[in-house]
Formats: C-alpha cells, structure tokens, sequence
C-alpha cells in the first residue's frame, strides 16, 4: 500500500487507483519515493500548464490534458538525475518543455529526446500513460462536477498533481531508484 495520505479525499481517490493500476505493471515501487526537489516544482510546472491543459481538457481532449502532466513528471525526474544543476535553474520547466516542439507533440518529445526509449519501451510507457489518464478522467466523469465551477477545478487540479507524482515516480523506478521500507 502507498506511503502517501492526501488531506483532500478527491485527491486521495486519484492517488490510490493510479498507484495501484501502476503497481500491476511494476512501474512503481510499494513505497513511493520522497522527492522534495521535485515536489516544490509542482506549484510553478501546475500554474504554467493549467492554460493548456484546460483548453485540451475542454475541446475534447481530456486524456491528453492528463496525461501529458504525466510525461512532464517522467522529463522532470529525468532532469533531476542526469543535469539537475542545469535544468534545477530553469525558470519554468513545463514551458522550457512545451517549446522545445509544441504542445500537440510534447509528448513524443519527451519519449524521444528526454527519455531517450526504445520502440518497446516507448510503448509501454505511452499504453501506461494512456491508460492511467483514461482512468482518471473515468474517475472525474463520475463526480458529476459541474462544469467551470470551484469543485471542478480542485478536482482537476488534484488529477494533474496526481498525474505528475506518478511520472515522477515511474521514472525514479526506471532510473533505477527503488524505494524500500528501512
């Protein structure tokens, strides 16, 4: 079971069914892992995308709003171990991401340039991430929020935060970082 408690229950629920969705494939650990650097970022990577990801989100486009805060914590945590002295200084990491190439195809970005992954893992990943913002935004379909309204964006707000945490968590495992109880 996941180490992490959330105080917002909406959260909590985002939380649980994506970690254990990811732990049926061994993409993260039974202990998740503690990342302060990378948790102080949220605040600043949120604000910035929250422009795109409610324009993708409301034009039709719900599971790629989702997931591609997904792939953002992956390059994010990809940063931090191989260069975080350089990358740890960008101003703002999801538009440094983002314009790289653009927002449509941040994506393959990431999987490609970033995470540097073979056909086969590409794959993996890209099922993984599909799967986990299809999850999540079956979860949202079924609070019944009412467009455009506070609880809406908390929600929303708390599936990206989600979203991020788990691509931050998936790539740490990959990197080879794993997580035990002491």
């Amino acid at each position: 079971m996941s180490n992490i408690k959330y105080d917002n229950p909406v959260e909590q629920r985002f939380h649980d069914d994506l970690y254990g969705y990811l732990r049926t494939l061994d993409l993260v650990d039974e202990r998740m892992p503690e990342t302060p650097d990378l948790d102080d970022l949220w605040f600043k990577i949120g604000q910035s995308y929250m422009t795109d990801g409610i324009r993708e989100y409301n034009t039709g486009y719900p599971s790629v709003a989702l997931g591609w805060m997904m792939f953002i914590g992956m390059a994010v945590a990809k940063y931090w171990d191989v260069e975080w002295e350089v990358y740890g200084k960008v101003p703002d990491l999801y538009i440094y991401l983002r314009d790289r190439i653009d927002f449509d195809h941040m994506d393959d970005y990431i999987l490609d340039k970033v995470l540097c992954l073979d056909a086969d893992t590409r794959k993996k990943m890209n099922d993984a991430v599909a799967e986990s913002a299809s999850r999540t935004y079956n979860m949202m379909s079924h609070m019944c929020l009412e467009p455009g309204t506070a609880a809406a964006m908390r929600a929303f707000t708390a599936a990206l935060h989600q979203m991020y945490v788990m691509g931050v968590s998936v790539e740490l495992k990959a990197l080879g970082y794993h997580m035990t109880k002491l």
